[in-house]
């Protein structure tokens, strides 16, 4: 009994520990994602009347108009979509969005007195769109976000035949656009450059350089595609069954995942033992478990 018991203890103290262990992540990359979008933002865009989309953009100008810290009007205006997000997504994410709004604000009020690295708007453009890029996609891939406009969408999806990407975009461009009136059309201009770049790492940040594929591929042999994939790969493969619709006949269709550099000595592969063979290849945002691990390839 006593040892069932202590058995109990150690799990509830292991599940605690790695809970402990999360959550210390999540702060981590939070505010080093904050931090960095903050530095995007006050040294590269912010000299150069550059904006970005959402929120942020609309506090940019506010700022500009009322001289005031951009970090109250950051915080004011994605407080209400905050507990939009609570009711609608979760409190997690709610959580999670408030503590990297707060780091933002915070970082871009500490950052407000360093003059700009380069008073060249093409340069703090690209630059500042990268920066900025990585800081939000750090803090969407620890489950916050760092503007409400997401979250707008989210609402607007659910009754709208619009997407929620479509949205997204809709109101940033006319937020972007705005930016001609406040700060002239060649910064509107740079304002779209530096947001394209933005999204662009966003998707970087998220999936990583070595984006996950899911390869499907179907031929007679595939017993030796596989073992082959197994063994010059480095994969696991699954085999699935299938049926072709218009012979009937019961097929065998290979599974796989594999990077985006691996597929041209995937292709390689499959077409040394069947030069007919089918292959469908598709993206993944996110891989886990199983015998996903990078080996030699030959």
């Amino acid at each position: 009994m006593s040892v069932e018991k202590s058995t109990f203890q150690g799990e509830k103290t292991g599940k605690r520990t790695a809970t402990a262990v999360k959550l210390l992540q999540r702060i981590i990359f939070i505010s080093l994602g904050a931090a960095l979008f903050s530095v995007g933002l006050e040294v590269f865009l912010v000299p150069n009347n550059i904006i970005d989309g959402g929120i942020t953009g609309i506090s940019i100008m506010l700022s500009h108009f009322f001289h005031l810290p951009l970090g109250i009007f950051l915080t004011l205006l994605n407080l209400p979509f905050l507990f939009l997000g609570y009711k609608q997504i979760g409190k997690t994410f709610a959580f999670s969005t408030l503590f990297g709004v707060i780091a933002m604000s915070v970082g871009t009020s500490l950052l407000h007195p360093v003059p700009a690295f380069t008073i060249d708007p093409l340069l703090a453009a690209v630059f500042g769109g990268v920066i900025l890029g990585v800081g939000i996609g750090l803090v969407i891939r620890s489950g916050g976000s760092l503007d409400g406009t997401e979250i707008v969408a989210i609402l607007i999806n659910k009754k709208s035949p619009f997407s929620v990407g479509e949205i997204v975009l809709f109101v940033n461009l006319f937020i972007l656009g705005s930016a001609g009136f406040v700060f002239g059309w060649d910064h509107a201009m740079y304002s779209l450059i530096a947001y394209y770049i933005a999204m662009k790492m966003i998707d970087v940040t998220i999936e990583g350089l070595d984006q996950s594929k899911s390869v499907w591929i179907i031929s007679e042999k595939y017993k030796e595609i596989g073992d082959a994939l197994t063994q010059r790969l480095g994969r696991g493969v699954t085999y699935l069954h299938g049926e072709g619709a218009y012979t009937g006949d019961d097929k065998k269709v290979i599974f796989t995942v594999i990077t985006r550099l691996e597929e041209a000595k995937l292709k390689s592969i499959v077409e040394e033992w069947d030069g007919n063979a089918f292959i469908a290849v598709g993206n993944i945002h996110d891989v886990k478990g199983g015998q996903f691990k990078k080996k030699d390839i030959h």
